[in-house]
C-alpha cells in the first residue's frame, strides 16, 4: 500500500505540473485578488496556473484584523460574496462582517474547483523577457530560497503573468531590478505602497489594476504598491473588485489575442 500511496502522489502532481508548463495565466501570489482572479479565470476555461509561496493561499485574509478572523467588505463587493456563497451582516454605514476563514476558504474551493492548478510552497525567484515583453517566470521551491541554498529553478510559461503577491509586488520588483525597467506609474514599484488610509487604498487597488508592462498585470495591494497609493487594512472589497476586473482585463486580453491570430 505505500508504494500505492507513493506513485499515486508522484504520478498525479507530476501529471498537473507538466500539464501547466504551458498556461494562457500564471497568477503568483494567492491572496484575494489572485484567488478570485483564479476563480474566474478557470471558470470560463482559461487555463489557469496559481503559484503560492506558502503551504495554505489566502494570503492576508486569514489573519483578519490582528488574528481577530473578521474582515469588512463595503457594499460594492456584495455581489461578489453572494456569487461565491459568502455569509456576510451587515453593520452600518454600506460594511458588512464577513468571517475571514469562510471567505478565504471559499475563494480557495472556488479557484480549484473551477479548475485552476495552485502550486503551494512554491516561490517566484525570476521572470522570463523576450522582445521586452514578459513570458513566463522562474520558480523554485520556497525552502529551497528561504535556505539560500544553491538550486536551479525551472520556468513555467504563459503570454500573461498577473502580480498578485502584495505588499511586495515581488514580480514587478524584479522585473525593474534586473531588466532596467521604469515604470510610467504616479509612485514607484520600489518604493511600495504609502501609509493607512483605507478609502485611498481601496481606490487605488482597484483603479491601478492592469497591465502595466507588455505581458505583466498587477491586482490586490500589487496594484497600490506599484501606484505609489496607500494600504487600507483589514478591508478587503478592493481586492475582490480587483480580482475580478484583472480577470475581465485578461480575458478581454486573451480574446483579442486569439482574434488577432
Amino acid at each position: 500500500m505505500e508504494l500505492q500511496i507513493s506513485r499515486a502522489i508522484v504520478n498525479e502532481w507530476f501529471g498537473k505540473f507538466q500539464e501547466h508548463l504551458q498556461s494562457d495565466v500564471i497568477i503568483i501570489g494567492g491572496g484575494p485578488s489572485g484567488l478570485l482572479c483564479a476563480a474566474e479565470l478557470a471558470s470560463q476555461k482559461i487555463k489557469t496556473t496559481l503559484i503560492e509561496s506558502k503551504l495554505a493561499p489566502g494570503g492576508g485574509m486569514w489573519g483578519g484584523a490582528m488574528l481577530f478572523n473578521t474582515i469588512i467588505i463595503q457594499n460594492e463587493a456584495i455581489h461578489i460574496l453572494d456569487k461565491y456563497g459568502i455569509r456576510y451582516k451587515e453593520c452600518g454605514d454600506g460594511l458588512f462582517t464577513v468571517d475571514a476563514v469562510e471567505a478565504t476558504s471559499a475563494l480557495i474551493y472556488h479557484a480549484s474547483h473551477n479548475g485552476a492548478a495552485i502550486f503551494t510552497g512554491m516561490c517566484m525567484e525570476d521572470v522570463v523577457v523576450k522582445a521586452d515583453r514578459v513570458c513566463g517566470v522562474v520558480v523554485n521551491w520556497n525552502p529551497v530560497k528561504r535556505l539560500d541554498m544553491h538550486v536551479d529553478p525551472l520556468s513555467i510559461m504563459a503570454p500573461h503573468v498577473l502580480d498578485a503577491t502584495g505588499h511586495p509586488s515581488e514580480v514587478v520588483k524584479v522585473l525593474c531590478a534586473k531588466n532596467h525597467v521604469s515604470l510610467n506609474l504616479p509612485g514607484s514599484a520600489l518604493q511600495s505602497e504609502r501609509s493607512m488610509n483605507a478609502e485611498a487604498g481601496e481606490r487605488a487597488c482597484v483603479e491601478y489594476t492592469g497591465q502595466i508592462y507588455p505581458g505583466l498585470w498587477v491586482s490586490g495591494m500589487a496594484a497600490c504598491g506599484v501606484s505609489g497609493s496607500n494600504r487600507m487594512g483589514p478591508i478587503f472589497g478592493g481586492m475582490l473588485l480587483s480580482g475580478m476586473k484583472a480577470a475581465a482585463l485578461l480575458q478581454e486580453s486573451l480574446t483579442k489575442c486569439a482574434s488577432d491570430a
